[in-house]
């Protein structure tokens, strides 16, 4: 049983290959900066670290270039090089969003996502996820730019 144990923790995971190198390279930079190198071992298709961070999401047209709304604060829960999943206290009126993430140094990185799953838990707030489309640029005051990076 021990060895079934150790084989399971030591598996290595392939990542799956994100739809735009650029948001994976900051993802990746993100991560490199919260987790020190090491070894995390993770049984799903892709790798997923704790993001307990606070991010914005700004609703957005499907090709992300037109703003739908006013941004909301959400608390983030899991990140990786293709998606990521939040928590938030009510239901969320769109599909499409810019979420904004504070690197942890004042600098900001912008993704567009597809927001495809959402539940409630039992706690009374909402999960959501989805899958990063491509990295957008961002301008100083954390609004968003029609520019894909």
């Amino acid at each position: 049983m021990s060895s079934l144990v150790q084989t399971c923790k030591t598996r290595r995971v392939v990542l799956a290959a994100p739809a735009d190198e650029e948001a994976s390279a900051q993802v990746r930079g993100l991560l490199a900066g919260m987790f020190p190198p090491g070894t995390l071992y993770e049984r799903r298709r892709e790798q997923r670290f704790p993001f307990p961070r606070l991010l914005q999401l700004t609703p957005v047209s499907a090709d992300g270039l037109q703003r739908l709304g006013p941004s909301l604060t959400a608390a983030g829960k899991q990140l990786s090089e293709s998606g990521m999943s939040f928590f938030h206290p009510e239901p969320l009126p769109f599909r499409w969003v810019i979420v904004s993430l504070d690197k942890g140094d004042g600098q900001w990185i912008g993704f567009l996502l597809d927001v495809d799953w959402c539940r409630f838990t039992r706690q009374g707030w909402y999960e959501s996820g989805g899958q990063f489309i491509r990295a957008v640029a961002l301008s100083n005051d954390s609004e968003m730019e029609a520019a894909a990076c």
